[in-house]
């Protein structure tokens, strides 16, 4: 037998149901909202494991392109989760591990070392950027201590496209990351989705030669980029520049 509900018991439950969905819907979008960094700094991960598993095939160019993509998706994270307010202790974690995955292991690979000399040149490369990422604070507001990691990566897989994978310059480049890295040099926080509109078109620019354009194009564009941050940071990159 059905049950006829009167017209105001129809309103009630039709109300209930709305705002249901509405809370649902809400709890939906708040949840989108806190993770959307959390989803870029997995994506960066994602592109350091997929780097890795490059390397140990001989994809060595493959790895390079999604070391190179993982440098876009890491000045984007922090962009995004304080465009949100959605900073938090798990999202910094997070992309800590993504960072050393991408910019310490997937890169040390590219060095594709085949003796003790060289083994022992990725190892210190490794924890180069461990250090950096363990010690980056300076205690000084928008700045770093020692040269952030996506950048010295973003110059060894350049330098690797562009000289064909040429080991000799590749260990003496890495040497010099190292060196900046743990040098304690002062950087500018590189917000650069947060920045002067050119910071905003040199992203741009970034993201469309990987994705568009050949290797030594993208190389090219991503090693003058980087290398601009190193040795111009205060005068081209910083916040207030």
């Amino acid at each position: 037998m059905w049950m006829v509900l009167p017209p105001s018991g129809i309103f009630q439950y039709l109300k209930k149901l709305f705002l249901t969905e509405q809370a649902g819907r809400a709890q939906v979008a708040d949840f989108l909202r806190k993770n959307a960094a959390n989803s870029i700094s997995m994506a960066n991960l994602v592109m350091g494991l997929s780097s890795v598993l490059c390397s140990l095939n001989g994809l060595h160019h493959c790895a390079c392109w999604l070391v190179l993509v993982g440098f876009l998706l890491d000045l984007a994270d922090g962009a995004v989760a304080r465009q949100l307010n959605a900073c938090s202790a798990l999202g910094a974690k997070l992309d800590d591990f993504a960072d050393f995955t991408t910019f310490g292991l997937a890169t040390s690979l590219l060095l594709q070392a085949h003796g003790i000399l060289d083994g022992l040149l990725a190892i210190v490369y490794v924890l180069a950027v461990f250090t950096r990422l363990c010690f980056f604070s300076s205690g000084v507001p928008f700045m770093y201590r020692g040269l952030p990691c996506p950048y010295g990566s973003s110059v060894l897989a350049s330098t690797y496209l562009l000289t064909g994978g040429n080991l000799v310059v590749m260990r003496v480049v890495a040497m010099v990351m190292i060196l900046f890295m743990v040098d304690q040099g002062f950087y500018p926080h590189d917000k650069v989705l947060e920045s002067q509109a050119w910071k905003k078109v040199v992203y741009v620019g970034g993201a469309a030669v990987v994705f568009f354009s050949a290797f030594p194009t993208a190389s090219l564009y991503y090693l003058l980029w980087s290398i601009s941050y190193i040795f111009f940071p205060t005068v081209l990159w910083s916040h207030k520049a």
